[in-house]
């Protein structure tokens, strides 16, 4: 499939509906957070967590803190409701006692896609819908999206925004 016609879309209206969909992933984040008894920093970090193990990693807590952008103690606290929650817990670092891994319990994915399933679902039937050279740009743009706003938000927490000048 190569995909369908699509409408004419400006630069400017194709940046307001990203706008759009990321304020609603936003807010949709919070939402799937309580639904796993988490709050969304908590989901963010699980998330981390099921990418390394997907990829048969574990990560250590100062490696999710930084990925996280949180303090040790604050990586601390998300720990600790992880661990309550029953979706990870830590364990020592075979090669470095001082340090401390995370894993994610086994039943910790299926409780986890009951949840975001429907919606992974959903958005590969809507890949499904566009021809691979229209995957591959979508890809790219996501890429190099991520990208830029990782340097501006580099920028920002730096306090190079112009908004403090």
């Amino acid at each position: 499939m190569e995909g369908k016609e699509r409408p004419a879309a400006t630069p400017e209206q194709a940046l307001y509906a990203m706008d759009r969909m990321i304020a609603l992933a936003h807010l949709g984040q919070q939402d799937i957070a309580a639904r796993l008894g988490l709050n969304a920093t908590d989901l963010t970090c699980l998330g981390f967590l099921v990418e390394a193990s997907l990829a048969g990693e574990s990560l250590a807590a100062g490696d999710l803190a930084e990925r996280a952008r949180l303090t040790t103690g604050g990586v601390t606290g998300v720990l600790n409701r992880l661990e309550k929650a029953g979706y990870a817990h830590r364990q020592p670092d075979p090669a470095d006692r001082r340090r401390v891994r995370v894993v994610m319990h086994e039943s910790a994915q299926a409780r986890i896609l009951a949840v975001y399933g429907p919606f992974s679902e959903r958005l590969g039937a809507l890949f499904a819908d566009y021809g691979p050279a229209e995957v591959a740009v979508l890809a790219d743009w996501f890429t190099r999206a991520k990208r830029l706003m990782q340097e501006s938000l580099d920028e920002i927490r730096a306090g190079g925004d112009a908004a403090s000048e």
